[in-house]
């Protein structure tokens, strides 16, 4: 199976100002978000990263979708390195994450014709990927409502259906189901599947438990910036059930326990 992701030694550190020293209740200058963490995704896996809030997690993607550069360390998608070729990455891959705000005037038919043409998508193909998922995402009906008066949860769907507005060969899913409603929510893990079944290689992450169980080929544990288990969903669990597992490496890592 060859790799569409690999990351390799990945570390990001963020200074704090003395606002966010205070409100982190700690005298150190420095934060290590992403300390040094490898693992690959094979195409067509799903693979998820899986942690707490502060783990890490957002960092890492956001280091693979080349918003931030890392401090050290590297990674390939699609054959592009982060570090090098930044531009090429953004060609082949598709993120969202709830940090992306979408401008409440702008209507959905807008935002995706916009995307569509800076990923320059051939007019023809717009249009029937347009029907295709505006229709699967129930957003054909509101295609000219503006985004301030859409609820949480179909402008959630927006900025996944603008993800995928240029058929990206890597998907890159920041809790793509966190804040919504149930039934949005069995909407995206459903469509996640639909995904997978078509063979797309998929990184999600996730705090929740059920969703990275469901879904995932493989996983990767994130705490504190470092991953305490990376291997297959089963190899990973090792006979327990995923949020036992999670627990027990939580409180190994809290002890000084060593990853694995």
């Amino acid at each position: 199976m060859n790799d569409m992701i690999a990351v390799q030694n990945l570390r990001k550190v963020f200074k704090l100002s003395k606002k966010q020293q205070k409100i982190a209740n700690t005298k150190e200058a420095e934060i290590t978000a992403v300390d040094g963490i490898s693992f690959s995704v094979g195409r067509g896996e799903v693979f998820g990263l899986l942690g707490p809030n502060g783990a890490g997690k957002t960092t890492t993607l956001r280091m693979l979708a080349t918003l931030i550069r890392p401090d050290s360390g590297d990674a390939v998608l699609a054959g592009a390195g982060i570090v090098r070729e930044p531009e090429k990455v953004r060609e082949q891959i598709g993120f969202l994450t709830s940090e992306l705000k979408l401008e409440d005037f702008f209507t959905p038919n807008y935002l995706y014709d916009f995307f569509s043409e800076l990923h320059q998508v051939e007019p023809a193909v717009s249009r029937q990927r347009k029907k295709e998922l505006f229709e699967r995402f129930g957003i054909d009906r509101y295609a000219e409502v503006k985004v301030g008066d859409l609820s949480t949860g179909m402008r959630q769907k927006v900025s996944l259906v603008i993800a995928l507005v240029h058929d990206p060969s890597v998907i890159i899913f920041d809790e793509p189901t966190n804040g919504l409603d149930v039934l949005t929510a069995r909407v995206v893990t459903d469509f996640l599947i639909e995904l997978k079944k078509q063979g797309r290689t998929i990184l999600v992450s996730s705090h929740i438990f059920s969703l990275i169980d469901k879904i995932c080929d493989r996983v990767g544990v994130l705490i504190d910036g470092r991953m305490a288990a990376c291997g297959t969903l089963e190899a990973v669990k090792d006979g327990m059930s995923l949020e036992d597992r999670f627990f027990a490496l939580y409180d190994a890592s809290q002890k000084g326990g060593e990853s694995l």
